[in-house]
């Protein structure tokens, strides 16, 4: 990888694209389950961000719930003992989980293994502190 054209290209042809815009990519994440029944699936927002107005990164996000909805102390503390690729952010409303990569010199695996830890653990938290799967 080398920009975000090239990213994006990548992520139209592996991923379903729920909607996207100029800088931002909305996916559905589909874990791989046995039973059909239980079927999960996590949204993730792929942002193109420029650090210092010459930088390509990619944020990964994942809202698991809205913040007003949830004891934020024993979220994070949560977060700090089992993740190891995201942290915790408010945005808007919403908690999310997110990671930020940098396009340059971006190895493919560098952005599939952290997205999938990052819609793991998310699809995790949102069950545990939410009780469900709304995102």
């Amino acid at each position: 990888m080398s920009t975000w054209a090239d990213l994006a290209e990548y992520v139209r042809e592996e991923y379903e694209v729920l909607s996207e815009a100029e800088d931002e990519i909305r996916i559905l994440f589909d874990f791989e389950h046995f039973n059909e029944e239980d079927e999960r699936t996590q949204v993730v927002i792929l942002v193109r961000e420029v650090l210092d107005k010459q930088h390509e990164w990619v944020q990964i996000a994942t809202p698991i719930g809205k913040a007003a909805d949830v004891d934020l102390r024993a979220l994070l503390t949560e977060i700090g003992h089992s993740s190891i690729a995201c942290g915790a952010a408010i945005m808007g409303e919403h908690v999310v989980l997110r990671h930020s990569l940098p396009l340059a010199t971006l190895d493919i695996h560098e952005f599939t293994e952290p997205l999938a830890l990052l819609a793991g653990t998310g699809d995790q938290l949102e069950e545990m502190f939410f009780g469900g799967d709304h995102y």
